[in-house]
């Protein structure tokens, strides 16, 4: 990859990054349902403190997804509902 200018089209700068929420989104979501099944797991067989820190991630996991949804749609609103990939 070459080291220079941004490709034409790109709205990140470096002194403004962009940040890729739809990739965020999709990683917290997954960090959610992992924690939440594994934190299940850990209850049934009987190891409570692991469970309840599993249990913990998974309702950071679902807060950052909360506030990930939030900046989405801030975005939507000043791009004019312009498609967005996975990774922008």
């Amino acid at each position: 990859m070459p080291i220079g200018a941004q490709p034409p089209g790109r709205r990140g700068t470096v002194d403004e990054p962009y940040s890729p929420l739809n990739l965020r989104l999709v990683l917290a979501a997954f960090g959610f349902v992992v924690c939440t099944v594994l934190s299940v797991l850990l209850f049934r067989a009987g190891l409570t403190i692991p469970g309840w820190l599993l249990a913990a991630w998974a309702a950071v996991a679902a807060a950052d997804a909360a506030v990930v949804q939030l900046r989405r749609r801030a975005r939507a609103r000043t791009d004019g509902g312009r498609d967005h990939s996975l990774f922008e």
